[in-house]
């Protein structure tokens, strides 16, 4: 099934944390992660950010205080989070929710460093979209 690997770690509860900002998911093996929103909203595995290959990501900034307005299932193996930013497209699998949250702060430093070498600040409002649409491929 797609998004979940063989004996994967599986969720046991899921708690949105809206004052905090956090999204927290207890898994099968125990672990429990505390991931934030702007983090699930920079890395989202939607094309509009990651793109349709490497090296075509859209690095996201202006995120910090980006709030979780809506969690939808999908199936039994993902959730699709809706951002108060109106992003709605980003499936998030539970293999990814977990590598989101037990690689938390490599991602952090990841982040920072692309937006060190693009020269800008992680409250930088997006640009404006060009138009592209996904849709059309």
């Amino acid at each position: 099934m797609a998004g979940l690997q063989a004996g994967a770690p599986t969720p046991q509860a899921i708690t949105v944390h809206s004052q905090s900002k956090m999204l927290e998911v207890t898994f099968s093996d125990g672990a429990n992660f505390r991931i934030p929103f702007e983090l699930m909203r920079i890395y989202s595995p939607s094309a509009e950010v990651a793109g349709h290959g490497p090296g075509q990501e859209v690095l996201q900034t202006g995120k910090r205080d980006v709030e979780l307005a809506r969690l939808e299932p999908v199936g039994n193996y993902a959730i699709q989070p809706v951002f108060s930013d109106g992003h709605d497209s980003g499936i998030f699998s539970w293999d990814y929710l977990y590598f989101l949250g037990s690689q938390q702060d490599k991602l952090w430093d990841e982040y920072s460093d692309r937006l060190s070498a693009a020269g800008v600040d992680r409250d930088a409002l997006m640009p404006e979209a060009t138009g592209h649409s996904c849709a059309s491929h």
